[in-house]
């Protein structure tokens, strides 16, 4: 139990997530204090990252949306064969 706790500290240390000052100078004002290493070097940077985040918030989206209400309402859908063997 000790080794879950101390290893729960460690991977969760707010400290050891944060910049260091060196990266800090030379990260954007708007990502200081977040991530180390280089800096975006072009504003396609910033489009890339920003269209990728939206198409894996709607693909979470539709996922968790689908799993909740399929919607498959018609008799001749693939999973009346596997739920009703007369079906075939």
């Amino acid at each position: 139990m000790r080794k879950i706790i101390l290893f729960g500290i460690a991977v969760f240390n707010a400290a050891a997530s944060v910049a260091c000052p060196l990266c800090e100078r030379n990260q954007p004002k708007i990502l200081r204090g977040i991530v180390h290493g280089g800096g975006p070097e072009s504003k396609w940077d910033y489009w890339i990252v920003c269209s990728m985040l939206i198409v894996v918030v709607l693909t979470l989206f539709y996922s968790v949306k689908w799993l909740i209400r399929p919607g498959e309402k018609s008799e001749g859908h693939i999973k009346r064969a596997i739920l009703n063997p007369a079906f075939l």
